[in-house]
């Protein structure tokens, strides 16, 4: 992974001309924190939200209805492929600038987004004002992501293959791939082999496939075990929401996908 840039600390004043406001369309499942950043993004001197939506199909939609500037989206998108989602739409529209926000783990997760064309990744946890930052940043042609990771990467790229196995990275979820990744979520989240295998458009057999080499790359010897070891990622991967955040009015722990 290339090491990004690290993000400006004085983000007071906009990029852009005077008066010009940045057109951006917002994406998330959850209408109560989708209206807390619609609200938020709409009181900046220097943005307008042309659109939001709450699934990718709906997405498309308001793309080519309002031609945003920049897309705010969430990473998870019922159980949509949103990196696959992110991967086309830069292949569709090279100018488009895309911000992903998220609560799962940052380290594993916001590389995967930039190798999909975003050009940054929030945490869900961050303060609000952060976003801001982060999206005022992006207009400037930087990449964001938190200084943390920033430093965590840099870390990564000095770090010999012979340390890699040292480690024992050959058993983390890091190492499977973007399709394997959203497969293990799925698993996690409650569904079996064929409700995946529908709701992503798959046969029953490439999913037990993906299944055999999620086993496999995590070390694990049973179905059974591939679906605690998932259980247990979601439910530590999605975070309660901090004080600060965006939407002060939810508190309640962000639930995995929904089998839909």
């Amino acid at each position: 992974m290339e090491i990004p840039k690290a993000h400006a600390t004085d983000s007071s004043v906009p990029p852009g001309k005077r008066g010009a406001k940045t057109r951006i369309l917002v994406v998330d499942e959850h209408p109560l924190l989708r209206h807390g950043i619609v609200t938020y993004l709409s009181a900046q001197p220097d943005m307008i939200v042309c659109g939001e939506a709450d699934c990718i199909p709906g997405a498309r939609s308001k793309i080519a209805e309002c031609k945003p500037q920049l897309l705010l989206t969430a990473l998870r998108l019922g159980t949509g492929d949103s990196l696959e989602f992110v991967k086309a739409l830069k292949a569709e529209y090279p100018s488009l600038l895309i911000l992903v926000y998220s609560a799962f783990e940052e380290a594993i997760f916001a590389e995967r987004a930039l190798r999909a064309g975003a050009n940054g990744y929030l945490m869900k946890k961050a303060v609000k004002e952060e976003m801001v930052t982060a999206i005022r940043d992006v207009l400037r042609g930087q990449i964001y992501v938190s200084r943390d990771l920033a430093m965590r990467a840099f870390q990564k790229s000095i770090e010999t293959r012979s340390q890699d196995r040292l480690l024992g990275r050959v058993t983390h979820v890091e190492n499977l791939s973007d399709r394997e990744m959203h497969v293990f979520q799925l698993i996690g989240s409650g569904l079996g082999t064929k409700k995946i295998a529908h709701a992503l458009n798959l046969s029953v057999k490439t999913i037990e496939t993906h299944r055999e080499n999620i086993k496999r790359k995590l070390g694990l010897n049973s179905g059974r075990q591939l679906v605690d070891r998932a259980i247990k990622y979601v439910e530590e991967t999605f975070l309660p929401l901090q004080k600060g955040e965006i939407s002060g009015a939810r508190k309640k722990k962000v639930v995995p996908f929904r089998a839909a």
